[in-house]
């Protein structure tokens, strides 16, 4: 019992002398801790946040471009640190395609074609929207750039418009279009 009280009134004396020094903490050693505190959130946030491809699979409209990705062998590139960013089409835009495109380039003896193309949908870096707006054109992997126009209608990559932008990934940057690019053919 004796124990008790003495704890008890040990934590009283100290716990005004917390309350104390947190009220008179220096305005500089506050705003560094709030700093740090939003650093650690902001890491915690990113270590949530999924790779490329696992954002792809994840949001179930990209199932023919994963699969394409799977055959090219450029998974493991596309879950690389990056960053990337990713003009991604969606399976509406692989079935514009003309028919039989898709399969054709799924072949193993399409791969390097299908490789050239898919790169042409990746461009090195995390370029978010506000950025793309602001380019005429832009590199890609593949080696060939895109040409890029904002105007009235929104913004265009080849001749592809852009439907959603900014999808942000633990590696880069997804903006969704509606239409397949393709590389321009090697003379």
């Amino acid at each position: 019992m004796r124990r008790f009280s003495v704890t008890v009134a040990l934590g009283a004396m100290l716990l005004p002398a917390a309350t104390s020094a947190a009220a008179d903490e220096c305005p500089v050693a506050a705003a560094a801790k709030a700093r740090a505190a939003q650093r650690v959130q902001t890491v915690a946030h990113k270590a949530d946040r999924k790779d490329i491809v696992d954002t792809a699979v994840g949001a179930g409209s990209f199932k023919t471009l994963v699969a394409a990705v799977q055959a090219a062998g450029l998974v493991d590139t596309l879950k690389g640190a990056g960053p990337f960013t990713v003009f991604a089409p969606t399976d509406e835009a692989f079935a514009k395609l003309p028919a039989g495109t898709v399969e054709s380039l799924l072949k193993p003896e399409n791969k390097d074609k299908l490789v050239a193309v898919l790169t042409y949908h990746v461009v090195p870096g995390k370029v978010m929207a506000a950025d793309v707006v602001k380019l005429t054109e832009a590199k890609t992997v593949q080696g060939s750039s895109v040409k890029i126009t904002a105007g009235q209608a929104g913004v265009m990559v080849d001749n592809a418009k852009v439907v959603k932008t900014d999808i942000e990934t633990s590696n880069g940057v997804i903006h969704v279009i509606d239409a397949v690019i393709l590389p321009p053919e090697k003379k």
